[in-house]
């Protein structure tokens, strides 16, 4: 199984979660909020993640993340799936899920078994929506 499918499984188990083809790549909302894309090739995943985790991600490993086209001020990053460990990825997808999911649903999703991603940091006060429109 690769790292995508592997994401995706995991990823529509979640509360709330449907997956669309948007841009020619399949993207995964929960109640309409973008959270996860994959890439065209599924060699890719982009998904938010508090700036302050972005920044740090980038600088440690270059290679493997990048701040995403259009939304890398928001906080958003992209990864490239085969140089990162899956389990750090699947962490950092339920990260995103919770940052955007609502809050029933994101507390629904606290008993997924899963790593905690490097760092949690809480997003700063007024940046948590500041993408949500921005893919519709």
């Amino acid at each position: 199984m690769s790292v995508a499918d592997r994401l995706r499984a995991v990823v529509l188990a979640l509360p709330g979660v449907d997956e669309r083809e948007t841009w020619g790549k399949p993207t995964f909302r929960v109640t309409g909020r973008l959270f996860l894309t994959l890439g065209a090739d599924d060699s890719t995943a982009t998904m938010k993640a508090a700036i302050g985790d972005q920044v740090a991600l980038i600088a440690a490993e270059p290679a493997v993340f990048s701040p995403a086209a259009y939304l890398g001020r928001h906080g958003w990053v992209t990864v490239a799936l085969e140089r990162c460990d899956p389990d750090e990825i699947e962490a950092m997808v339920l990260d995103s899920y919770r940052r955007r999911a609502p809050r029933q649903l994101a507390a629904r999703s606290a008993n997924q078994d899963c790593p905690q991603p490097r760092s949690t940091q809480p997003e700063p006060a007024g940046t948590q929506d500041a993408s949500s429109e921005h893919h519709r």
